[in-house]
């Protein structure tokens, strides 16, 4: 199935795409009066949420509250519940065709109709971020990633870690994290969003971001402001990287753009990449 995505106001803050975005700030639906605030923030994208941070109870008023924001003029991806729930179905109806929705990501996306499914019931053009929590969602990443109307692959790392009984240690994420970055290459989607850091402290965020990165994701979820510029920083190339990038393209462009050994080709591609997110994030070498 083919998707024709249209990405709205939010899919370019403060001029960063969402398929790079590094930061993207969980706002519970709850919270109207906190909406504005999160827009205006350093958060390369917002996600209102009216699954997990909202109370069966609740989930009605929120989903409202988060449409008339949308009808006030704000913009935002909005975090819906899983498809397997009795709320996925009103939270498709209202949110569809509403002005400001840049996307969905979709809770507990365990196969590739859930992603489908709710793709279609928003239109069919409503990017839909798969967020995998479980085993099953982990194990079906390949085939989640090659469906029709993904977007990009998230981690929802403290359900994983509930459904399987495994720790927070690196080497326990590992393999769910390695498995959502290879199904994304697979899929020709952007490199997959981390989940966020629940730990207290900025050195265990920083940490945690620079492991993510160092395993081929390129974004993660945040749930504080105070998270944004650390996330931000240690997912953007590094100054050092840029002026490498912008040496190795001015000396391979003055050789005349020959490939003079096997090590050339893979050299440009990241010299390229780097480049290319360097503009895009407002980084100058050192």
């Amino acid at each position: 199935m083919t998707m024709t995505f249209i990405l709205d106001r939010t899919s370019s803050r403060h001029g960063i795409r969402a398929d790079i975005a590094r930061s993207w700030l969980l706002v519970s639906g709850l919270r109207p009066d906190t909406f504005d605030a999160a827009h205006d923030s350093a958060a390369d994208q917002i996600i209102l949420d009216i699954e997990d941070a909202v109370d069966p109870a609740f989930k009605a008023g929120a989903r409202r509250g988060v449409v008339d924001w949308f009808l006030g003029g704000g913009s935002a991806w909005v975090r819906i519940n899983a498809r397997s729930t009795r709320y996925w179905r009103d939270d498709v109806a209202e949110l569809a065709g509403v002005p400001g929705l840049a996307g969905v990501m979709l809770a507990k996306t365990e196969s590739v109709i859930d992603v489908e499914d709710t793709a279609q019931q928003l239109g069919g053009t409503t990017p839909v971020i798969a967020l995998i929590e479980s085993a099953l969602g982990i194990e079906n990443a390949v085939t989640i990633a090659q469906s029709g109307g993904v977007f990009r692959l998230a981690f929802g790392s403290g359900d994983y870690r509930r459904d399987t009984g495994a720790s927070a240690d690196d080497l326990a994420m590992a393999y769910p994290r390695s498995r959502l970055v290879v199904a994304s290459r697979i899929g020709e989607l952007p490199g997959p969003i981390d989940g966020p850091t629940v730990v207290a402290g900025y050195p265990a965020l920083r940490q945690q971001s620079e492991h993510a990165v160092a395993l081929g994701l390129t974004g993660k979820l945040c749930l504080r402001l105070d998270q944004l510029p650390v996330v931000n920083e240690a997912i953007s190339p590094t100054a050092a990287d840029v002026l490498w990038a912008r040496t190795f393209l001015e000396d391979f462009a003055a050789s005349g753009g020959v490939v003079r050994d096997g090590s050339d080709l893979p050299r440009l591609a990241r010299a390229q990449k780097i480049q290319g997110l360097a503009h895009a994030f407002g980084i100058s070498p050192s």
